[in-house]
């Protein structure tokens, strides 16, 4: 019997090459697996599997992640507010880790010797599912053809037609990857540092040149509802995103350090997550002590970091959102968002457990839990250390 391989396939030209390789090659039965991260239809889904049996895999396998990818890792990116590098919400970098888990249980559930993905060895992403199996499978051997053969995408082209696969390779413009929390753009504007990415680089145009309020309303910590509508939070953040696409928002380019070692470049779009995580963090501002707010944005930086750098099966990350989970007790409250074309505003929040409560006073105008004289003593104390310091370091 031939041995099996699970390939992570996606329709493009470099899992294309994989499947008949690793037949013709390797000879090995492939079986191809998608892990749909929110980022296709199942029109789309249904193509890419048509591609795959005529490509000669044995079986071909969608698996739809949404779900855990919301309750195991985004829910904690809004619980965070995190934005790697204050900007990019971790879009494409966070659902790695669980499309290689997804594949991962297909592998055990075929009971194949071998993985298979279409990195090359310039990205991230081979580090991200690499680790996985590592970790967790090291029984299994990993494949990763493009990466071991460096060919070119003539190359790769040339192979396919010589194994009487005659697709259409136009190569695309702009290297689209899109899932539920955003999606990011890479065109030869951001292989350097200058460059702009024109308009219709975007998935989404701007169509809405107007403006536009709407209330997001939280409960511990989870975005539940838009315009006073209930919803899941998944279907929360697809109904956001089709609601502020048309105003073009959500639009940056990130800047960071790759696992690899090198700078890396991307342009992003991902209107739902921004605006989230910043309603998010002006409920928190609200609701949460000074101290709260102080740890969890260390904490937080680093569970953003550690996501990014593929460590999710670190154990600190568990620590950390046992943390985060505790913190979002009474984030629970109705934030007000304008939109408009390009950008939007966060203008406030009502939550009953608003710390900004006018029982003990208004900032700037009264208080009503101590008086003027009890400032001037409190003033007295807390700058006591540094008369001591000023005093013995009068001629310094």
């Amino acid at each position: 019997m031939k041995k099996k391989v699970v390939l992570a396939f996606s329709g493009g030209l470099d899992t294309s090459f994989c499947v008949p390789w690793l037949i013709n090659e390797k000879g090995l039965e492939v079986h191809t697996v998608i892990v749909n991260t929110g980022g296709f239809s199942d029109e789309e889904a249904k193509s890419i599997e048509e591609r795959a049996l005529k490509l000669g895999a044995t079986t071909h396998t969608c698996i739809n992640a949404v779900e855990d990818y919301y309750e195991k890792g985004i829910r904690y990116l809004i619980y965070g507010n995190i934005l790697k590098n204050n900007t990019y919400p971790l879009s494409v970098s966070s659902e790695r880790f669980f499309q290689a888990m997804a594949v991962l249980d297909h592998v055990k559930k075929v009971g194949a010797d071998f993985v298979a993905h279409g990195s090359t060895g310039a990205g991230n992403d081979q580090v991200r599912f690499d680790l996985v199996f590592e970790v967790l499978a090291p029984e299994v051997q990993i494949l990763a053809p493009i990466r071991e053969l460096s060919l070119s995408r003539q190359q790769e082209i040339d192979y396919l037609k010589e194994k009487g696969f005659d697709f259409s390779w136009e190569k695309s413009k702009y290297s689209i990857n899109q899932g539920i929390w955003g999606t990011s753009v890479g065109g030869v504007e951001t292989l350097k540092s200058s460059g702009v990415l024109p308009e219709e680089a975007y998935p989404s145009q701007v169509t809405d040149w107007g403006t536009e309020r709407i209330t997001l309303g939280f409960e511990k910590g989870e975005p539940v509802s838009l315009n006073g509508e209930k919803m899941p939070p998944v279907t929360l953040i697809h109904t956001l995103h089709k609601i502020a696409s048309k105003y073009g928002i959500g639009r940056d380019v990130h800047v960071g350090d790759t696992i690899i070692g090198t700078k890396g470049r991307v342009a992003f779009e991902a209107p739902a997550p921004l605006i989230i995580v910043k309603a998010h963090h002006l409920l928190e501002k609200h609701v949460l002590t000074k101290q709260q707010l102080y740890w969890k944005d260390q904490l937080s930086n680093w569970y953003g970091q550690l996501m990014h750098e593929a460590q999710y099966l670190e154990p600190v990350m568990r620590n950390i959102e046992t943390f985060l989970d505790d913190t979002q007790q009474f984030v629970t409250g109705d934030v007000e968002i304008e939109l408009r074309p390009h950008h939007f505003a966060v203008l406030g929040c009502s939550s009953e457990y608003d710390l900004m409560n006018s029982k003990f006073g208004e900032y700037g105008e009264t208080n009503k839990s101590f008086s003027g004289q009890d400032v001037v003593g409190f003033t007295k104390v807390i700058a006591n250390p540094l008369k001591i310091y000023y005093t013995i370091h009068d001629n310094d």
